[in-house]
């Protein structure tokens, strides 16, 4: 894309610097990234300090490619850095979490104290069950305090947790376990959406009947439904739990102790099972977490709207923010439990002073409109952040504008569930920050954007990401599987990680995350990003979301079918859907080229997003192409995507 094009993206260009003030005060401060560029490792190996060794490391790096080891001979124990040293320190009275319920008026706090003597209960009743350091036990829970508990507790034990998702299929999770060879899970009865009840059990139940060598599943009483009970394999987690002893002396471990194993999704391949070890991913999330969201544990009130089935839920629910010593908020529901304006009324309620959060989300709450958040004071947030697609600049103005009440630093951050924690970022306090870019890598970490033959781009063109040099919280592998960790991540550019992104550098050489390359399709010859696409129709003021899809095409290969949800003016509200899809499909047409006009334009209510709220574009690829829809069970309304299908299917939309 031209720079031209690009400055149509963000409109005049538009860039914001931070307020003197905030700048003077900021963690990072100008002379961090000179400071990590003059010896990456010797950088990391100081940021290793923020955490408590057993051993102090002497070895920073050991890199075989594919293969790293950060501080292998230091010991340490993740758990004792998420809690018990914050009690050691006499901070134990400090709120760690302020949870809230799905239902309006649950919730409790969660004192580094309380959660301590939780984790030591859970960790003893695990050893009763028989888990052992090296055991794996898979995590299948909705987002109450016990999940972040059972988490610790595994830690605690040197048992690597999987969590999976609590969206996800009884097939999906029996899956997982069986790849991994979980012998343990830890489930509850279920889950509140949007003040009902929704079913757990009988999913793990289900699952288990193709994973006979599980030996235990503890169970949080959640709902209070009925469930079906396996004596002598299931266990309640209020009777097991909670009658054990107070204290537990933790064990340390080596940093290269297998912490997490975390499944991405796969649509056709098998999940991959990525696992990430102790020292380096606890050195990478505390870094990360401390400067990016410039976090001050004494004042902060840290909120990452999301799910702990998802990495950004381990890195900066559970990890980043413990290690730390962060007070948070954890939230069980969905953005409009109790009313569209609940999340505005819970940070107006806990003084949330940093939130994180997902495009797809922004957008969804662009929709609803900004007298939600204007009814409630919102004073109290200094530090936004995005995470998990690239943000389109209307969202990050609206975001902005809205939400940070034009002084708030946006950090709009790059990473993965192989990365561990984040690469490509904004820091508050030193960036000048544009709408919609991710502008450069954070220090210590060495991205580059490459061509077809892995030569590195100039300004103003666009190719791969790339991660050039090792870092801390690099994935370790593919669980059981290195020869699939060697094709996936390390062949299509030898010697270097190739992410499986496209990204685009700007005339000032900052970095625009242009999504996954296999969302590009293929229009005539000409090469477009579905993320290039989704920009330019969310630039249009009636076009509140969108997604877009390539679709067999005889004539052209491939074609652009959008589906887009509508915020309608009183101007655009009288007039036909006809009219108001012609004037989306001329406004692509002069933001791109008339050749990323879409073909059709499905004009739907909703679409189909997950509970993290993500959107599930594969489901509308199977829409577009016809072909029979896949796995539905981790949409927030499985309904959707069959409303979709019949609006397409009764060519509701345009072609030319």
């Amino acid at each position: 894309m031209s720079e031209a094009k690009l400055e149509a993206w963000h409109e005049e260009n538009r860039k914001f610097a931070p307020s003197a003030e905030f700048a003077a005060q900021a963690n990072a401060q100008p002379s961090i990234y000179d400071e990590a560029d003059a010896n990456p490792e010797a950088w990391w190996r100081r940021q290793a300090d923020r955490l408590t060794w057993e051993k102090a490391p002497t070895s920073t790096l050991e890199w075989d490619l594919p293969n790293a080891k950060w501080f292998s001979d230091g010991t340490l124990n993740a758990s004792v850095n998420c809690v018990d040293r914050h009690v050691a320190a006499g901070r134990g009275s400090k709120v760690a979490y302020h949870w809230v319920g799905d239902r309006e008026g649950e919730s409790r706090t969660i004192t580094y104290a309380d959660l301590q003597v939780m984790v030591a209960q859970a960790a003893n009743a695990l050893v009763e069950l028989g888990v052992v350091a090296g055991d794996r036990v898979a995590i299948y829970m909705p987002m109450i305090p016990e999940a972040v508990v059972a988490m610790l507790a595994c830690a605690r034990l040197g048992a690597a947790h999987s969590v999976v998702f609590a969206g996800f299929s009884a097939d999906a999770l029996s899956s997982r376990i069986l790849d991994s060879d979980c012998r343990y899970v830890i489930t509850a009865d279920g889950a509140f959406r949007r003040g009902a009840p929704s079913p757990l059990k009988p999913a793990v139940d289900e699952a288990l009947r193709s994973c006979p060598d599980v030996k235990a599943v503890l169970v949080v009483r959640r709902t209070g439904e009925d469930v079906v009970w396996t004596e002598g394999r299931d266990y309640w987690w209020h009777e097991l739990v909670e009658r054990q002893p107070t204290e537990h002396t933790p064990e340390f471990f080596p940093a290269e102790q297998t912490l997490i194993i975390m499944y991405t999704s796969g649509t056709t391949a098998k999940p991959k099972g990525i696992y990430h070890t102790t020292g380096g991913y606890l050195t990478h999330v505390a870094t990360t977490h401390h400067y990016i969201f410039d976090l001050k544990a004494d004042t902060d009130v840290f909120w990452t709207a999301a799910d702990i089935g998802w990495i950004t839920g381990h890195s900066y629910i559970v990890y980043g923010p413990l290690a730390n010593g962060a007070t948070q908020v954890m939230y069980e529901g969905l953005p409009d439990s109790g009313g569209k304006d609940r999340w505005w009324k819970i940070i107006e309620q806990y003084k949330v002073t940093i939130l994180y959060t997902a495009p797809t989300t922004i957008r969804t709450l662009m929709k609803w409109g900004e007298e939600y958040p204007a009814s409630h004071d919102l004073s109290s947030l200094r530090v936004l952040g995005t995470v998990g697609e690239p943000i389109n600049p209307e969202a990050w103005m609206w975001y902005r504008e809205h939400i940070g009440a034009n002084r708030c630093p946006i950090v709009d951050t790059w990473w993965q569930t192989e990365t561990g924690g984040i690469l490509v970022t904004p820091l508050p306090g030193i960036s000048v920050t544009k709408p919609g870019a991710a502008m450069r890598a954070f220090p210590g970490i060495s991205v580059d954007v490459v061509d077809n033959e892995g030569r590195s781009v100039g300004n103003g063109e666009g190719g791969y990401l790339v991660v050039t040099k090792p870092w801390p919280g690099m994935t370790r592998g593919i669980y059981g599987d290195p020869a699939r960790f060697l094709e996936t991540y390390w062949s299509r550019f030898p010697g270097v990680y190739f992410a499986g992104d496209g990204a685009k550098r700007d005339a000032d050489g900052d970095l625009w995350l242009l999504g996954r390359v296999d969302d590009v399709m293929n229009i005539s010859g000409h090469r477009l990003s579905t993320t290039e696409v989704e920009h330019a129709l969310v630039g249009h003021p009636a076009v509140a979301e969108a997604a877009v899809v390539g679709a067999s095409d005889d004539t052209t290969g491939q074609a652009i079918v959008a589906f887009v949800t509508l915020r309608l003016s009183a101007d655009d509200a009288s007039k036909d859907q006809t009219e108001v899809i012609e004037e989306i499909r001329a406004h692509v047409a002069r933001v791109i080229s008339p050749i990323a006009k879409p073909r059709q334009i499905i004009l739907t209510p909703e679409l189909p997003k997950t509970r993290s709220g993500k959107i599930m574009r594969r489901l509308l690829r199977d829409v577009a192409e016809n072909r029979h829809l896949g796995d539905v069970t981790t949409l927030t309304d499985p309904t959707v995507v069959n409303m979709i299908a019949g609006l397409m299917g009764s060519h509701t939309g345009s072609e030319d």
